[in-house]
This record gives structure tokens, sequence and C-alpha cells, in this order.
């Protein structure tokens, strides 16, 4: 079930009496496709304040938020390296690839921190395997000096004194 945080009137300036009830869903979509709080906010037809309420009230937006970003950033990547990649004809729109890249480099260490936070699952996974594969190697370095310390005891015994 959706969670309802209460909604100030100020916060819902320029909204229908009866917003749809897959804002959530659309202005996230938007989000992602965009990185523009605004626009999302447009193309789901609320007040940017109330995304912004709901964002700090609702953990579960607000990691969803965090995922368009990244997505969002992800898309302007591919499209920078796109347009670098194949050039742009005189009907193109005009882009500004120093503005693009200026952003993408504000923005590195912010959506390297998240993507890192993102895996705490993985990173439990791989610390795991890690060390069941230091505890197997171990347990043959135990098993190895075991065997050499058994094949000198026999090969010991039956040599001949010096």
């Amino acid at each position: 079930m959706v969670q309802q945080t209460p909604i100030r009137a100020e916060q819902k300036v320029g909204e229908k009496a009866i917003i749809d009830r897959h804002w959530r869903g659309l202005f996230l979509d938007r989000l992602a496709e965009t990185s523009n709080v605004s626009e999302a906010a447009r193309f789901a037809r609320i007040n940017p304040s109330r995304a912004y309420k709901v964002r700090r009230m609702e953990r579960i937006f607000r990691e969803l938020w965090h995922e368009a970003l990244l997505e969002g950033y992800a898309h302007l990547e591919m499209e920078v390296v796109s347009r670098l990649r194949t050039g742009t004809t005189k009907d193109d729109t005009k882009y500004d690839f120093t503005a693009a890249l200026r952003l993408l480099t504000l923005h590195r260490e912010t959506v390297a921190s998240e993507r890192a936070t993102r895996r705490p699952v993985e990173q439990e996974g791989y610390l795991a395997a890690l060390s069941a594969k230091l505890e197997l190697m171990r347990t043959r370095e135990s098993e190895v000096k075991q065997m050499l310390l058994e094949d000198g005891r026999t090969h010991g015994e039956n040599r001949e004194p010096a």
C-alpha cells in the first residue's frame, strides 16, 4: 500500500483537486529520463514541493528517486558518448557538450557514492565468498603441511645415517 504523506496547501499549488494515483511512477520515470525535478513534476501534474516532501518522508520513494537520478546520469553519459561518436547534423537540436560534461564531472562523486551504497548485499556476498575461499586455502595449506610432515617422517625413517 502506498504511504499517504500529509501535504500542506502551499505544496499543492497548481495541482488539480484529484491527482493521478500513479503520480509517483510517472514522476520517477520522467526524472530518470530527464534528471529534472521540475520537468518530472510537470509531467506527473504535481507541484515539485509535493515530490520533495514525499522524498523527505518516505524512505522507499527517496531510494527510488536516487535510483532514477543514477539512471538519468547514465542516460546523459550515453547521450554524450553517442553524439561525440556519431557527430551531429545541422538539423539536430543544439547540444551543449561543455555543460553536459561539467554536470557529469560535478556529480561523478555523488554518483559513485550512490552506486557504492546501492550494493551492500552484493558486497556482503562478495566478502562471504572471499572469506570462504580464504578459509579453503588455509585448509589446503594445512593439509599440504601435514602431508609434507608425514612424507618427511616416512622418508626420514628409510634414510641411512650420514
